[in-house]
């Protein structure tokens, strides 16, 4: 039914009638053969080979937007993990890219990687907090790995974010509340949340600085993430009530992780500056704090004798025994920094840019209690201490045109190093007596150079070649234990490899109306820090168990191919969009028993994943009506692993989550002139939780279908004063991904611009 309602309202706006005959006049200039979806009067930021979609402040206007990531929920075959407002682990899943493949996307704020290739996995996300919603100027999503200019984490795509520059001086401000009744098992809650954004921009009069300060406060609390299933056991046990029988789950939930405490700090500070020689300088500074709280966990049984609460331990429910285990109380305190240095300007008549960063975070601690009862009586824990994880960034690039050839060339690498200590705790709360238990640690560096050639061709048609070389180490990677009361190290291989990327892209316009692009790549993607050295000791032989980890794990090299026909006639652009991506070792998280019956996790890689989809997207503007707008866009996917030697058992079957149908869409309507009344939806199908489709539900634990509507509407009550109201998840779609996501919510905001 779901389905059959997207699909339906996809085809109402492709049949929509068009009112003006021809083709747009921007159709002759050399610009219509960059086929971008979306918003075209400010130039895309990234180079728009393969699907390009660019997204403005019309966009913008017509989303709820609770942290920065939620403005490009409506962008076609897109889709991001966020399972609350205030959500650290909000992962891309691009097309077939699902959302604990974090390093198969390249994210940027002004030019500056906030990707964290630290990982690949679902707590490895973008710094999306490196700004605020109303900061942002422009979104731009480049899907597939088209270009020479990005490395090979461009796998999925490239996202570029733009902020406002202060081209003026004024002011901004921001109000905003969430309000989500939540209501699922022993949970019927109200939970809450807010924020404060403000910014203030100067402009040198007829010199050349310019200064942006801005920052942002935000609190929510979130629901809980975790369900906890009692779990069978032998024995006798307390007699309880209170635990809820769900027959899509195996055993009874009885309680539940405590709603997530998030608090938020952001403050940013830009320094522009430009030379009498037309070079333009910026430098960013950013400091971000978080708190995250977790000390109230629910348990929803009751002693069937004298009705005190119980939290844990063996009990009697539904004439069998069983253990309720699993609740725990944890806090978290992590302070991050971005630094960096921007230069663009002309030398020599080429036109060059230099990108320089460092994103650190020299706080990051959790602590947290063993079960309920220590939490509740500040009891034994752990600790854990990140040291100053992060990454160095840099990136050049030189462009020139000589004739009809527009040569680009340059150099980008970076470096990500990350190191975890940790501790048992006499007070898991106080962290006193921290007594030493293990460490990880581990750095890689990448570094590649590039050469692009795009040839006019004549009557708009564009031909560009190129192609990439990158070099990449893993080095200075351990784990270490105490063994009879000394420290031990054990130390991983050194890694290095290399690859060499060719490109080609030809874009042009078969008719007035009608263009085409054609796009070709080839991407290889290293393994991440996580990825290479997350084993573990083994007690015995007091070295890193070798099935913890792959020693010989290869890089991911895919094969990529992208045809895309944009048509436009009147008020209407309709674009169809084919993709194919052939990726040879992919990299899988595995889990399996070693020799001595320990469960153990670690990466491996898949031999053969195959995807190809379609792309279906319909821009429509005062369409029916004066007014009113319509983006609509459906995607069909096929992914599936062709070849895994190591269990045949996954060939032929659905990759994990990634759904064969996605939809999202946006229908904004200008009321009058001051109002605007929005409608949007996100639907996908249901994908496979697993590598073998042997875990498919529609429950906690699961990856599951979802289809939520949203709503909003504005009302410009001044030149300075916007109000807007809206409600996300209308019709209050209870989904998951594996955690349980967001339940209707109320948004309330007040903007404020001088």
């Amino acid at each position: 039914m779901k389905t059959s309602l997207i699909a339906l309202g996809t085809v109402l706006s492709l049949t929509a009638p068009a009112y003006a005959e021809g083709a747009d006049p921007a159709e002759g200039s050399a610009d219509s053969t960059i086929l971008v979806v979306g918003q075209q009067d400010t130039p895309i930021t990234v180079v728009p080979r393969g699907l390009s979609v660019s997204l403005g402040q019309e966009e913008f206007d017509a989303v709820n937007a609770l942290n920065v990531e939620d403005l490009m929920k409506y962008a076609p075959n897109f889709f991001v993990r966020k399972r609350f407002a205030g959500d650290d682990n909000a992962v891309v899943a691009l097309r077939g890219a699902n959302t604990i493949q974090s390093a198969r996307t390249i994210v940027m704020v002004d030019g500056f990687v906030v990707s964290n290739f630290l990982g690949n996995r679902w707590d490895f996300p973008p710094k999306w907090n490196v700004v605020g919603p109303a900061e942002v100027r422009q979104f731009d999503i480049v899907y597939g790995p088209y270009s020479a200019r990005y490395g090979g984490n461009s796998m999925g795509g490239v996202i570029s974010v733009t902020t406002q520059e202060p081209k003026e001086t004024g002011a901004y401000a921001t109000a905003q509340t969430m309000i989500m009744p939540f209501k699922e098992y022993g949970f019927d809650q109200t939970f809450k949340g807010y924020s404060l954004e403000a910014g203030v921009n100067w402009k040198q009069k007829d010199g050349p600085w310019s200064v942006r300060i801005s920052g942002r406060h935000f609190e929510n609390t979130g629901q809980s993430m975790t369900y906890n299933l009692l779990s069978a056991t032998t024995g006798t046990g307390t007699a309880v009530t209170g635990a809820y029988i769900d027959p899509r789950l195996a055993t009874a939930v009885f309680g539940a992780a405590s709603p997530v405490d998030v608090t938020q700090d952001q403050a940013r500070l830009r320094i522009g500056y430009e030379t009498a020689g037309g070079w333009q300088i910026d430098a960013l500074g950013m400091i971000w704090l978080t708190t995250q709280d977790l000390t109230d966990p629910r348990s929803w049984l009751t002693n069937a004798a004298n009705g005190a609460p119980v939290y844990q331990g063996r009990v009697s429910f539904g004439g069998r025994v069983w253990n309720a285990t699993g609740l725990t109380m944890s806090k978290t305190r992590r302070t991050e920094y971005l630094a960096g240095l921007k230069l663009a300007g002309p030398a020599a008549g080429w036109d060059v840019s230099l990108n320089l960063s460092r994103y650190w975070i020299p706080k990051w601690e959790t602590r947290t209690s063993r079960d309920y009862a220590t939490g509740a009586a500040l009891g034994q824990g752990t600790q854990s201490l990140v040291n100053a994880p992060g990454w160095y960034t840099a990136d050049l690039t030189a462009e020139r045109a000589f004739g009809r050839h527009k040569i680009a060339f340059g150099a980008n690498a970076n470096v990500y190093q990350t190191s975890t200590d940790s501790f048992g705790t006499a007070n898991w709360d106080a962290a006193t007596t921290p007594t030493y238990s293990t460490s990880t640690y581990g750095k890689t560096s990448l570094w590649g150079v590039w050469l692009e050639d795009a040839i006019d061709l004549g009557s708009i048609w564009v031909l560009t070649g190129g192609v990439r070389y990158d070099g990449w180490r893993a080095y200075d990677g351990g784990i270490a234990k105490v063994f009879s009361g000394a420290r031990k190290d054990d130390r991983y291989p050194t890694r290095s490899d290399g690859s060499f990327s060719p490109k080609l892209s030809l874009q042009g316009t078969l008719t007035d109306a009608l263009a085409v692009q054609i796009s070709l790549g080839t991407a290889k993607r290293f393994p991440t820090v996580g990825e290479l050295f997350q084993g573990r000791f083994d007690d015995i032989s007091q070295a890193i168990d070798p099935q913890s980890f792959d020693p010989n794990l290869k890089a991911e090299r895919s094969e990529d191919a992208n045809l895309i026909l944009r048509y436009r006639r009147g008020k209407v652009q309709t674009t169809v969009s084919l993709f194919y991506q052939n990726t040879k070792d992919a990299i899988f998280s595995f889990s399996g028993l070693n020799q001595f019956g320990t469960v153990i996790t670690s990466y491996k890689n898949v031999d053969q994943v195959r995807q190809y989809g379609a792309e279906l997207m319909v821009e429509a503007k005062d369409i029916l009506v004066d007014g009113l707008d319509v983006d609509a866009n459906l995607a069909w996917i096929d992914a599936k692993t062709v070849k895994n030697a190591a269990n045949p058992a996954a060939e032929g079957v659905q990759f994990p989550r990634i759904p064969e149908w996605r939809s999202n869409g946006s229908i904004r309507y200008r009321v009058t002139g001051p109002v605007k009344a929005s409608l949007g939806w996100r639907y996908a199908s249901r994908p496979n939780s697993d590598l073998f489709g042997l875990v498919r539900g529609d429950a906690y634990g699961f990856q599951t279908e979802y289809f939520t509507v949203d709503t909003r509407l504005t009302w410009r009550l001044s030149q300075q004063l916007e109000l807007g109201a809206g409600i996300d998840n209308l019709f209050n779609d209870q989904a998951y991904v594996s955690h349980p996501l967001p339940q209707r919510t109320f948004v309330l905001d007040l903007k404020a611009k001088w």
